[in-house]
């Protein structure tokens, strides 16, 4: 009925301690807080304590694996997925309080626009934002869906809605920390793409990296963002040739990723 709604939000954490504290603070507000720790060695576990009880700690099984066992572990009618490294605006708060309570059931699923801190700036631009993330959704419509590493919320039947005020990322610490990711990430994809039987062609490394580069750096706006702007459309252009690069090294040698670190 419109007017009451309960909200269980799920977060999966490994050594998190730099960002979880203001992200719990963030939806300290809400009826259940599900934590799905991977044995963090930091003091992680310990703040999350400070705001709720439900914590299991479980070993890493991927994106999708884990925040699908966070999901199926909630149990409110509302369910609010969210990254450690990511926190609720004011203004975020307050529309979705708004929109849950004024909710007759038109609704199976809320959209966020993220909007991404990086290199001392707000990203406003590019490709970066206002990417959407379905992230509010009725637990009994709601699945995690996706490809490894980068899973999405998938909301079988009944409307969505796109909401206006801004989620919040502050996501790599530095380009050291951004490179990282981008080698691990584009490593995993190239394993995923070799396991769903993604033949490579040489243009995957000739022309897909530049359409990347210039879709993200002059169509969507990304110059407008100064020399952050840039190093995001040069380093998301970087990352395509990466994944494309190793699923050609892997269909070349026929060696994942973890058979090449056991050989060496």
């Amino acid at each position: 009925m419109a007017g009451k709604f309960s909200v269980s939000v799920c977060i999966v954490t490994y050594n998190e301690e730099k960002n979880i504290r203001d992200c719990l603070k963030s939806v300290a507000w809400v009826d259940e807080i599900i934590i799905v720790d991977s044995f963090s060695s930091d003091k992680t576990v310990n703040i999350c304590r400070e705001f709720t009880d439900k914590i299991m700690q479980r070993e890493w099984k991927g994106q999708i694996d884990q925040k699908s066992f966070a999901l199926s572990s909630t149990k409110y009618d509302w369910v609010l997925l969210i990254d450690a490294d990511e926190r609720l605006s004011p203004g975020l708060i307050e529309e979705i309080k708004k929109g849950l309570s004024e909710d007759s059931g038109e609704y199976d699923g809320f959209y966020f626009p993220r909007l991404v801190y990086y290199l001392g700036r707000w990203i406003k631009h590019g490709e970066w934002y206002p990417d959407y993330k379905l992230r509010l959704f009725r637990r009994v419509k709601g699945r995690i869906g996706g490809v490894e590493p980068h899973e999405k919320v998938e909301v079988s039947g009944g409307r969505v809605k796109y909401l206006e005020q801004d989620l919040w990322h502050f996501t790599y610490e530095n380009i050291f920390d951004q490179l990282q990711t981008l080698n691990k990430f584009s490593s995993i994809s190239a394993e995923e793409m070799a396991k769903h039987g993604k033949v490579f062609h040489p243009f995957q490394i000739l022309l897909r990296p530049i359409i990347r580069f210039i879709t993200g750096y002059a169509i969507r706006g990304g110059f407008k963002d100064g020399i952050p702007g840039l190093i995001i459309a040069a380093a998301s252009s970087f990352y395509v040739f990466l994944k494309y690069s190793k699923l050609w090294e892997l269909q070349k040698t026929g060696l994942s990723n973890e058979k090449i670190d056991k050989t060496l």
